[in-house]
């Protein structure tokens, strides 16, 4: 096992940076990493504290920094100290300002602005909270996406995902006992999409949760056969109204998210409308 000491030095958040090293990270196994983050360096005084103390615990130092003062103090430093020091966004900064043939504007923090796109993905995460599991049918049609599937699709935590990216999401269980209302096969501003998986996986899925809530792990909930049921019930649903499906037996979050954003996509080229991620970057 490598240990590895990650300084991410910034002059906003620090959110950006720890994406970018969550990223880069994910390609390398049996690493031990101690991040240490530096939020909010603005200014050269700033540098030399931080420098003092990445001394003690030297690594890899990931920097955005705009102002070319502060950008100076801390590479000259990071040389004289041996440390190797990257700028995380120069090479895309760089390469947009050619493509576009002008001068990045420097200013800290600038992606974290309070503009209408940060207003419009805290109204997406509000609505899509308030319309989890099934709540308020009677508003579904303000979504831009609906995700129906039985329990355990991961619904709530892909609505959510979504919604950060500014997307007013709806969810709705399909239970064989308890159909949908009327209202979702009615719906014609969102796109609705269904979630299905194995019905292996969802045993399982389902049985662990049980455990974690220290509740009985045989129950009708995971007995094979119900189970295969509801999601044969869900497929014809799917099947019966056209709908778009996602498979997340072995996706992630982000996986199913993607492929979810890909179908909005489409619909949206033919229907001609702007989708909320081409104005908004996630935070």
């Amino acid at each position: 096992m490598i240990r590895l000491h990650l300084h991410l030095i910034s002059d906003s958040t620090g959110e950006t940076l720890e994406n970018i090293a969550k990223a880069g990270l994910a390609q390398f196994d049996d690493v031990e990493t101690i991040k240490h983050f530096w939020p909010m360096v603005r200014s050269e005084g700033h540098v030399d504290r931080v420098l003092d103390d990445i001394g003690k615990q030297p690594g890899l130092v990931l920097y955005t920094l705009v102002d070319h003062h502060v950008r100076r103090k801390l590479e000259t430093r990071c040389r004289a100290m041996g440390l190797p020091a990257v700028s995380a966004l120069d090479p895309v900064i760089d390469a947009l300002s050619r493509l576009l043939g002008m001068e990045a504007k420097e200013r800290p923090g600038r992606q974290h602005a309070l503009d209408a796109a940060y207003f419009q993905r805290v109204e997406a995460i509000q609505y899509t909270i308030a319309h989890d599991d099934g709540v308020g049918p009677d508003d579904w049609d303000r979504a831009d996406i609906v995700l129906a599937g039985v329990s355990r699709t991961s619904k709530t935590p892909t609505s959510i995902y979504l919604a950060n990216r500014g997307y007013k999401v709806a969810n709705v269980p399909l239970v064989p006992e308890s159909p949908p209302p009327d209202t979702l096969y009615r719906l014609k501003h969102p796109v609705i999409v269904g979630l299905t998986t194995s019905p292996d996986r969802l045993v399982q899925v389902r049985r662990n949760r049980l455990l974690s809530l220290n509740q009985t792990p045989e129950t009708d909930y995971v007995d094979r056969d119900r189970v295969k049921a509801e999601v044969g019930f869900a497929r014809r649903i799917f099947a019966d109204n056209d709908w778009p499906v996602i498979d997340v037996t072995r996706r992630s979050i982000e996986e199913s998210a993607a492929a979810i954003l890909n179908i909005v996509s489409d619909r949206s080229n033919k229907d001609g409308h702007i989708q909320p991620d081409e104005t908004t970057s996630p935070a």
